[in-house]
């Protein structure tokens, strides 16, 4: 695993404006009896590498060949030209790859004389010596002789299939989108969230003690003019830059694709992962185990801090970094995947990332300019053992959220909103009987109990009762909580419907805009997930408001439409699909339906995102994301004025 991380971390360095530095061409040759040979030619950029097929499980991704559809056999494995075989100074191994060019073969026999193209994806990893791509490329192959990618061969069944979700819009110049308006509170709650973590993870044993030693290291070098000070505030400037720097692959990602951020963040394995990953973040708090990066990497990094000058003082806060990833690494795993969920993710997460980093490196630079303020500061002692164990619940209750993600959008059943307000419920007991000193972890010393720390106890044993009244009440929305429990309507209670707050609603257009025809309503097209916990805090927080409410159920039609939902389309039903930037998708979940009816209608890919028309297709009004309780209600009254 940490062989990995060291791409990832030159990517965070490298990754902006880089073109693709691989270009595939396709050929068909067809040798008799229903044989072919499916050709696949790579024209790799000059110093990057691509990599073959057979490569150990800790090294780079492979080169994978996926074949689409039936009606033909392959013979044998994708054969491929003679790769080199060299040590890598990345990962560390020998690794097989091409430099250059590189030929893979399929023999295929076609059993099905209907068969008329052979489709499929590559999926492939690229490399130089600063950074690391990873690329699907679609292909089609037609048997009659002809080939070329995907995206300049979509089969005119799927042309039709797209042409069919666009909406003949009318006013759009009227009632034209502003996204940015909506994003700015988003962009704040993050940087603010990312400067809170930051302040958590200074209060760590990992930085906490650093703080002192390091700006007593910048003021004794003080010299003329001010000098050691203006180390230190150069060093708690790179702090900033290091974190800030750590966001931009995700800026590279999600320009490979508006919906990729979304599609991550409610993958059902990626948040099962997750899930896993912050249970072990959790026991490491716990004190049962230390995540420490590869030591020498510390080791590398403290030694270039011995450089002179500015140099030397990047590779100090790089050092401080890397030595304290294991009480910041969980912190920032929770930023990350609370930044991915929707589209601009990767400016959320940039914004959260500086934030961080400011929280993270501002004291030093503080201090410095103050330095008898130093005195000041609290001693180091069980209070940040207090704060880590705590920090371990508060992972634990974050876990648990990934798992409800998958399970919603997995439709598993088994974190039913009961039994995941029940297990938080168990978590939030057991923090409040650790923090009146019920029992103790087997790192911990024997000490007294402070009044501060009887006073959060008691803070939790009222969240606890907060949480039992949610529980067993009966309007049991939390809506403190709102957005971290699943939703209402998924329940261990039989339940009328699986719409929010009991409404009538539509799961898919072509219905919703029947009935909205028939009742001579607008439609309120509501673009959800399951996994998304603002579409449940406007549900639970803002819909429920009784004028809100009463609009909702009685003067429109409801059609919520589940960009994440990954039921598989009936085969006739499924097509390709080509993105603005050019990209080919296969369109083979509800969930990929909807998310790429919303792109190409309304030029968003985040939620939730709200559009008002008629049934003809007339905008109300202009098309809103998440908001509070007297702009949506204004929102809706204005849409339903002008119907």
């Amino acid at each position: 695993m940490y062989k990995f991380l060291v791409p990832l971390f030159l990517v965070s360095l490298f990754s902006w404006a880089q073109p693709d530095p691989v270009k595939w061409n396709f050929e068909l040759e067809a040798v008799g009896n229903a044989e072919y040979v499916l050709r696949f030619k790579a024209s790799i950029v000059e110093k990057w590498h691509l990599y073959g097929q057979d490569l150990p499980e800790d090294g780079p991704l492979p080169t994978v060949f996926l074949f689409e559809g039936e009606g033909y056999n392959r013979l044998g494995p994708v054969t491929e030209s003679e790769p080199i075989t060299a040590f890598d100074p990345i990962f560390e191994m020998e690794l097989l790859y091409f430099d250059g060019q590189a030929t893979f073969e399929q023999r295929i026999k076609v059993t099905d004389p209907t068969r008329t193209q052979i489709s499929g994806e590559i999926e492939y990893q690229a490399c130089d010596d600063k950074l690391c791509i990873f690329r699907t490329e679609s292909f089609t192959f037609s048997l009659d002789g002809k080939s070329e990618a995907a995206e300049k061969s979509i089969d005119a069944a799927s042309i039709a299939k797209a042409a069919a979700l666009k909406i003949d819009l009318k006013n759009t110049a009227a009632y034209a989108p502003t996204q940015q308006q909506a994003q700015d509170g988003g962009l704040l709650t993050l940087f603010l969230l990312g400067m809170f973590g930051g302040f958590l993870a200074l209060l760590t044993p990992c930085v906490f003690p650093m703080i002192p030693l390091t700006v007593s290291y910048f003021v004794k070098q003080q010299g003329p003019k001010g000098r050691g000070t203006l180390k230190a505030l150069l060093y708690g400037f790179f702090i900033v830059l290091i974190y800030f720097l750590l966001s931009l692959p995700f800026h590279f990602l999600e320009g490979l694709s508006p919906q990729i951020l979304n599609q991550l963040a409610t993958n059902v394995v990626i948040n099962t992962v997750l899930f896993i990953v912050f249970v072990v973040f959790a026991f490491s708090f716990f004190g049962y185990f230390e995540l420490t990066l590869p030591s020498k990497w510390s080791q590398r990094t403290d030694e270039a801090s011995q450089w002179k000058g500015v140099i030397g003082i990047f590779f100090m806060a790089l050092t401080l970094a890397l030595v304290s990833f294991s009480c910041t690494g969980p912190i920032l795993g929770a930023l990350l995947a609370g930044s991915i969920s929707s589209t601009q993710g990767a400016l959320q997460l940039s914004f959260g990332m500086l934030g961080f980093g400011l929280a993270l490196g501002l004291p030093f630079g503080l201090f410095a300019l103050f330095p008898k303020t130093l005195d000041r500061l609290p001693k180091s002692g069980g209070w940040m053992t207090t704060l880590k164990v705590g920090l371990g619940f508060l992972e634990l209750a974050l876990a648990l959220k990934f798992l409800s993600n998958a399970d919603l959008v997995g439709h598993w059943g088994l974190l039913k909103r009961e039994v995941f307000v029940g297990i938080w419920l168990l978590l939030s007991l057991l923090f409040c009987l650790y923090l009146f000193g019920v029992y103790r972890f087997p790192h911990e010393g024997k000490g007294g109990i402070s009044a501060t720390r009887k006073g959060f106890g008691v803070l939790m044993a009222l969240f606890s009762l907060y949480l039992v009244q949610g529980l067993w009440a009966e309007d049991n929305r939390l809506k403190f909580l709102s957005g971290f429990p699943p939703p209402e309507f998924y329940s261990l209670k039989d339940t009328a419907n699986d719409c929010p707050l009991g409404l009538d609603c539509y799961k898919d257009y072509e219905t919703g805009k029947a009935v909205a025809e028939e009742n001579n309503k607008p439609m309120l097209l509501d673009f959800t997930g399951w996994a998304c916990v603002n579409c449940r805090k406007m549900e639970e927080n803002i819909w429920s408001a009784p004028e809100v409410f009463k609009l909702m159920d009685k003067e429109l039609v409801l059609v919520s439409l589940y960009v994440d939902d990954r039921t598989p389309l009936p085969k006739k039903e499924q097509f390709k699909f080509e993105q603005s930037n050019g990209a080919v998708i296969t369109i083979n979940t509800i969930g990929k339906k909807w998310a790429s009816f919303q792109l190409l209608n309304f030029q968003s890919a985040s939620q939730p995102f709200y559009v008002f028309l008629t049934p003809d297709g007339r905008l109300l009004n202009t098309p809103i994301q998440y908001t509070d309780k007297e702009t949506f209600y204004n929102w809706l009254k204005t849409g339903l004025n002008r119907h």
